[in-house]
């Protein structure tokens, strides 16, 4: 199979490190589904058409696993078996440890990590017939490092880095490789919503302190690394978590 005929999914495509990561792969050559929350892929799905691009957006709640099924189906129907998997689908939340309800908690970790669950086993069964196969997770500098007022986040990323690496590890005779992206502060929708009226600003500022590389990262700059970990080239990279965080120690 050409690198051209090669299908692409990516969960959260809609916007932030999911769209550049979509963008990134169909400006590779890739046939990409672009996975996301009802409607909400529909829009940039088209305007990756526009460019020439084969683009589909396909609905589905990542915690329904009959939803995921049936988007991955429709993909198939429409573009052909799937062999690369990218799951930056992803929510966060602040609240103090004392404070976390148990439902908060576990929409957390059905999004974050069982919503990854369910997207790379509905996937793997094309990567087996074709006998080649690359998954991405998105997984969270915080993960490593810890985050306060964020055990829950940090504990469903945590989750998403140890299903990566020994997902890596049953997989490897197959021709998959599983791997795993920690983004650090990264210049998305989700991060905006963090800071009054999405000025990120305030953060730059403290990101020119803390972050080596003085800035703030960009979608680009995770998709880039994600496309070369999908690639032929990556074929001896697997089980590893690669740290796109500007230099920050962990």
């Amino acid at each position: 199979m050409g690198t051209m005929d090669r299908v692409a999914v990516v969960t959260g495509a809609a916007s932030g490190m999911g769209l550049a990561i979509a963008r990134q792969l169909a400006a590779r050559g890739h046939k990409v589904g672009m996975l996301d929350l009802q409607g909400k892929a529909l829009q940039p799905a088209e305007s990756l058409r526009t460019e020439g691009a084969t683009a589909v957006a396909v609905d589905a709640d990542v915690t329904d696993r009959r939803a995921v099924d049936a988007a991955l189906d429709n993909v198939r129907a429409q573009l052909g078996p799937i062999t690369i998997m990218v799951t930056a689908a992803g929510i966060e939340s602040f609240e103090p440890f004392s404070d976390i309800k148990i439902e908060s908690w576990e929409r957390i970790l059905a999004v974050n990590l069982t919503g990854t669950f369910h997207c790379l086993q509905a996937a793997v069964p094309d990567m087996l017939a074709a006998r080649w196969g690359r998954m991405v997770t998105i997984s969270s500098s915080s993960a490593q490092s810890g985050a306060p007022r964020m055990a829950h986040y940090v504990a469903s990323k945590g989750g998403v880095i140890g299903v990566t690496r020994a997902l890596a590890l049953e997989l490897a005779p197959q021709g998959i490789t599983v791997n795993s992206v920690t983004p650090g502060m990264i210049d998305t929708p989700m991060l905006r919503r963090t800071v009054p009226g999405g000025d990120i600003a305030p953060l730059a500022k403290i990101a020119a302190r803390v972050i080596p590389v003085g800035r703030v990262g960009t979608p680009e700059e995770i998709a880039a690394t994600c496309a070369f970990l999908c690639s032929d080239e990556a074929g001896f990279i697997t089980g590893q978590v690669v740290g796109v965080n500007g230099g920050m120690v962990l």
